[in-house]
């Protein structure tokens, strides 16, 4: 009973250490970096701590003394360790989107779920809006990203701003027809979707 005691007490210890040093590396790097940081963890390698931050994995030790930018891969399994984390730091649940920041469309029972973040000048997207227009019994949710042009920002809030977005987005997506809506309503949900695309380093 002892032995089962003085087990917990150690692993309770040594758990209060481990985030205490992961405070510690969180609080300094916030500084070093000027970024805010999600989250700090020990890695199983070289006594190295993981820091994710805007989309991104930096490695560094203890005492900050470097920083390392670039993929861990494991020596004996020849694994990308990072690319693995990376998945599962971006991972999201469809019930966690912000579904009121994108455009919706229903279409017939709309049972199944789609969501996309695209920007209005991405000619891939726009081959996909092709492919997406026949789809039925779908419910699509657009998220309005607009990284890739100077003119993308204006557009979006033109699509946003329309009375009925999905038409709007439709007729230019599919369509090519010239967006004449003003863009001066509360964009609010675009600013929203951009920063949430840079948490999810979707960069194209």
């Amino acid at each position: 009973m002892l032995k089962i005691f003085l087990s917990l007490a150690l692993a309770f210890v040594f758990g209060q250490s481990a985030l205490a040093d992961e405070a510690s590396v969180k609080k300094a790097l916030e500084t070093k970096l000027g970024a805010k940081i999600t989250s700090v963890t020990k890695s199983p390698y070289l006594g190295l701590y993981e820091v994710y931050a805007e989309g991104q994995i930096v490695y560094t030790d203890e005492k900050q003394s470097v920083i390392i930018a670039g993929s861990l891969i494991d020596g004996k399994t020849m694994k990308n360790h990072t690319a693995e984390r990376m998945q599962k730091l971006m991972a999201i649940k469809f019930s966690d989107l912000p579904l009121e920041y994108a455009v919706k469309q229903v279409r017939g029972d709309g049972k199944r779920q789609l969501a996309t973040f695209e920007d209005p000048n991405c000619g891939y997207c726009k081959k996909l809006a092709k492919d997406i227009a026949k789809l039925d019994n779908v419910t699509i949710y657009t998220f309005l990203l607009p990284i890739l042009s100077p003119d993308s920002q204006e557009k979006s809030h033109q699509i946003w701003c329309s009375a009925d977005k999905a038409k709007a987005w439709n007729d230019w997506m599919q369509d090519g027809k010239t967006l004449s809506g003003k863009g001066d309503c509360d964009t609010t949900a675009i600013q929203k979707t951009m920063e949430l695309g840079r948490r999810l380093n979707i960069n194209g």
